[in-house]
């Protein structure tokens, strides 16, 4: 899989500008891991979709009902995207999802190419930032053992009752694999 996505993403770490990748995709497929050895080896910078999640004071029963709307999008463009797109470096405070509130400052100096891993990368607003859209998935099965691993049984619960629906459902609304310029099933060897 690494081997697929670093020949997407290697001509993108040449350019001379600003360049912004996504890394969308199912909950246990793999793109928190996979996204940081790109990074890793294409010496790229790395945003998670994770700091942006929305805050409490946001969660009002209209916006938790929009597919995608858990995900504070308009920070992400403002404090993300935006900066980067236009060459200058990047500042958020990341939100810290057991605190409900925000952490230190994050600061990232501008290096060519980003890559913006996480669920919700590719939501509607954010998606024409982006210079290629990668799409990860993997079976039920398979999603279903690496968050029984991951998260332990209670984890695996809860990401059953709320958050897989919840990616369903944003993935259907905004035809997201089809999007895509690369899709890539991880359960496959």
């Amino acid at each position: 899989m690494l081997e697929q996505l670093l020949k997407k993403l290697a001509p993108l770490s040449q350019a001379d500008g600003p360049v912004l990748a996504a890394i969308d995709g199912r909950c246990g497929s793999g793109k928190s891991r996979l996204a940081g050895q790109a990074a890793a080896v294409l010496g790229c910078s790395l945003f998670h979709m994770d700091d942006f999640f929305l805050p409490p004071a946001l969660r009002t029963p209209e916006r938790l009902a929009q597919p995608g709307g858990n995900i504070h999008y308009e920070r992400v463009a403002a404090e993300l995207l935006v900066p980067w797109s236009a060459g200058k470096p990047v500042c958020f405070r990341p939100f810290d999802c057991h605190s409900g509130g925000f952490g230190p400052p994050v600061q990232a100096a501008h290096t060519g190419l980003a890559l913006v891993e996480g669920s919700y990368a590719l939501h509607p607003e954010l998606y024409r930032y982006y210079h290629t859209r990668i799409f990860l998935t993997c079976s039920p099965a398979v999603q279903r053992q690496r968050l029984l691993e991951r998260e332990g049984t209670a984890g695996l619960a809860r990401f059953q009752a709320r958050w897989i629906p919840l990616e369903e459902a944003y993935f259907q609304t905004f035809r997201l694999p089809e999007r895509c310029d690369l899709v890539l099933d991880t359960g496959r060897s």
